[in-house]
């Protein structure tokens, strides 16, 4: 039997939700940063039967010259906005939470050739990319709500961290897209998302663990 669907625009709250949150566990995968929205939103799930919440963050909360990051290290901005917006969600007492920071997402209808546009220059070409296949994106996803894995906090990224230049050089090539600009970068430290924990704690082996051997079709 088909899913009822509903709308939920958190940006303009309404008070009609409650059928939609006739669950136990909830999925929050909004690109939202509004933390009002979210505020709200986080009220009507307490006054729910949900018990669980998988909340999909981002890797963008590590500054970009963190180094090697990891989950347990604390170089997350307080401020930033989905730092604040994660914590709203772990600090209820009415349901337990777990979230996961991915990275850049890549898979159907996001090729990475596409991704910039002609004439434009890519800065800091030795940096290493922090990207997620979308596969491994529901696979893991499946793997944290099946297990039932909650009150955690994990990175997901692809195992391997190419260089901008080298990646996104072979990108454009095999998207059949015009060759891409750097400009001169510098060598100083880059982001590099350790997705270690995810590993050990659900015993997970990427789908697509180097970003280099991943062939795209022509949606992506």
């Amino acid at each position: 039997m088909p899913s009822e669907p509903h709308l939920v625009d958190i940006g303009r709250p309404a008070d009609t939700i409650e059928a939609f949150l006739q669950s136990t566990t909830l999925i929050v995968n909004i690109t939202s940063k509004d933390i009002d929205g979210f505020q709200w939103l986080l009220g009507k799930i307490e006054d729910s039967a949900i018990e669980s919440v998988l909340f999909v963050s981002s890797t963008s909360v590590y500054p970009p010259d963190s180094g090697i990051v990891s989950e347990a290290d604390g170089v997350e901005s307080p401020h930033h906005p989905l730092v604040v917006i994660e914590n709203l969600f772990r600090q209820s007492r009415e349901f337990r939470t777990t979230v996961i920071r991915f990275g850049g997402l890549i898979g159907p209808g996001r090729h990475p050739g596409r991704f910039f546009r002609g004439g434009r220059t890519l800065r800091d070409p030795h940096a290493g990319v922090n990207l997620i296949h979308l596969d491994d994106c529901v696979a893991i996803v499946e793997r944290i709500v099946s297990d039932g894995v909650w009150g955690e906090t994990f990175n997901a990224c692809a195992d391997t961290h190419p260089s901008k230049r080298e990646f996104y050089t072979q990108a454009a090539s095999l998207a059949g897209a015009p060759a891409l600009t750097f400009d001169g970068g510098s060598d100083g430290p880059s982001k590099l998302v350790d997705s270690g924990k995810l590993k050990r704690v659900l015993g997970y082996r990427f789908r697509h663990p180097d970003l280099m051997a991943i062939r795209f079709g022509e949606s992506g």
